[in-house]
């Protein structure tokens, strides 16, 4: 503990000059540490080394009994925390679907936190409530979603498909006559759910979640991209959820809407789409053809922090009939004082909410629909070089690269492993592996702002060398591999 802190101890006199100087030294503290992480992003390694790693084990302690100084935990977060980061910062990054964080959601993000909002309700923060839904509506208006399109801003995609699957449930047992959050699902006509073959998990999850379960439901065939086959869609009626793929989280293939959702909708079945990160292809007129038909639906899952580039953590839920939604997710208690207003708490699980709708705000009016629309093309761009340079390599490319996604085979899957565990150690970029219709593969997904031209071919010539090694080695791929996961983090 400092004990030359003016944080200590607990009885403080915000008011005191001596205290403010105090607190403004140590956020400018803060704020070069940071500036600092950000200003070597392009001189670490992707990955932390061993002995960054090893170092966590400082962490690892008893609760403390004396309080310690906010400078103290500074300077241990930023010599034993911040070196064994993924930097994930760098434009370098291609393991997972993660977006890179623009400046301005950053700058936003720092505020909120200095704000310390609950965005729960207006009378707690009228500034929050109202950049949030500025930011809702301007998601409707850029992935061209019906009017009158609600919604709700959760921590992820995860939560999105909950949110806007919990709004599924209610109306279709309410069709039915049953009010499923007063009633529960104890004696509750049956919902059917159809999904693709290679449905992500964290749809599966949510279902478990609402008690829809995750292995009753329907599996449709899919073809060699992952696209759900319209020909072998179930007959579908009003006691039917359909939940629609927008990228498939190994190939970025959609699945198409143009057939499946009209016949849907025809039918009375509730259409759901899961679109992680492909909703958003629908903002570059290239791409947007990828995206055609899935405006059809009735509720839609994306995220901010993935090619918004909003930075960690958002999830976007979109309703087309509101008042489903707020069925669903309303409370009422009596310290809640409740106006005529829309409550941002109606709309999603949460009671007590980040104001996470002001770093949304600020990521899209940084973007705009141009720069929006840049993002997704430059990224897309970038994806499709990778898979050029490592097909004249010689390698395989087992996907038709649409948006984001790129899967590369190496070779047998040993080998494939073992060059992903060569990239991984060498540091310059970071990939992972999966398993995908029987082809183990990297997965290169380019989902940053901060990626460059740079980058790309200095993480193509690292991609290549990496194999070159592991076609050399004899080395057997032992436990240390990289597992393999289907993972959309």
């Amino acid at each position: 503990m400092s004990e030359s802190s003016k944080f200590l101890p607990f009885a403080l006199d915000t008011t005191d000059p001596e205290f403010r100087a105090a607190r403004r030294a140590l956020l400018e503290q803060t704020a070069r540490a940071a500036t600092d992480y950000l200003d070597e992003e392009n001189d670490r390694p992707v990955e932390p080394s061993a002995d960054a790693v090893a170092a966590l084990a400082r962490l690892h302690e008893a609760a403390p009994e004396l309080p310690t100084s906010p400078e103290a935990i500074l300077a241990l977060l930023d010599t034993v925390a911040a070196p064994a980061t993924i930097r994930k910062t760098a434009g370098r990054n291609f393991g997972f679907v993660n977006g890179g964080c623009l400046p301005a959601a950053l700058v936003a993000s720092w505020l909120v936190h200095a704000w310390d909002q609950n965005a729960s309700f207006f009378v707690q923060s009228p500034a929050a409530v109202t950049l949030e839904e500025v930011a809702l509506g301007w998601v409707r208006e850029l992935l061209r979603l019906p009017e009158g399109t609600g919604g709700a801003i959760t921590t992820g995609a995860t939560m999105a498909n909950f949110t806007a699957l919990a709004a599924a449930r209610h109306a279709l047992l309410a069709r039915q006559g049953w009010n499923v959050e007063e009633d529960g699902l104890y004696g509750a006509p049956e919902i059917r759910v159809v999904v693709g073959d290679e449905v992500h998990a964290s749809v599966l999850k949510a279902l478990g979640l609402l008690g829809l379960g995750r292995k009753r439901v329907i599996r449709v065939p899919v073809d060699d991209q992952g696209r759900m086959r319209a020909d072998a869609v179930p007959a579908l009626d009003d006691r039917t959820i359909l939940c629609l793929q927008a990228g498939n989280v190994n190939t970025g293939a959609f699945d198409p809407a143009t057939e499946i959702a009209p016949l849907a909708r025809k039918a009375g079945a509730w259409i759901h789409v899961d679109g992680a990160f492909g909703l958003w292809a629908r903002t570059a007129p290239p791409l947007a053809p990828l995206v055609e038909g899935f405006e059809l639906a009735d509720s839609w899952a994306t995220d901010g922090h993935k090619w918004p580039n909003m930075g960690y953590d958002c999830g976007i839920a979109l309703v087309r009939e509101p008042a489903q939604l707020r069925a669903a997710m309303s409370i009422r208690a009596a310290y809640l004082l409740l106006g005529e207003r829309r409550e941002p708490t109606d709309y999603n699980p949460e009671l007590s909410r980040r104001a996470r709708g002001v770093e949304l705000w600020a990521t899209l009016k940084s973007l705009g629909r141009s720069g929006m629309a840049q993002l997704v093309e430059r990224t897309s761009a970038h994806a499709r070089r990778f898979a050029e340079g490592l097909q004249a390599a010689g390698y395989e490319i087992l996907n038709e690269v649409v948006i984001n996604q790129v899967l590369v085979s190496f070779g047998d899957a040993e080998k494939t492993l073992r060059t992903i565990k060569n990239i991984q150690k060498d540091g310059t970029c970071w990939c992972g592996s999966t398993v995908w219709q029987g082809h183990t593969a990297m997965r290169i997904s380019v989902s940053s702002w901060a990626t460059s031209d740079e980058d790309v071919e200095r993480s193509l010539a690292a991609m290549i060398a990496a194999a070159k090694s592991a076609a050399s080695s004899r080395a057997q791929c032992t436990g240390d591999c990289v597992e393999t996961r289907q993972t959309r983090l």
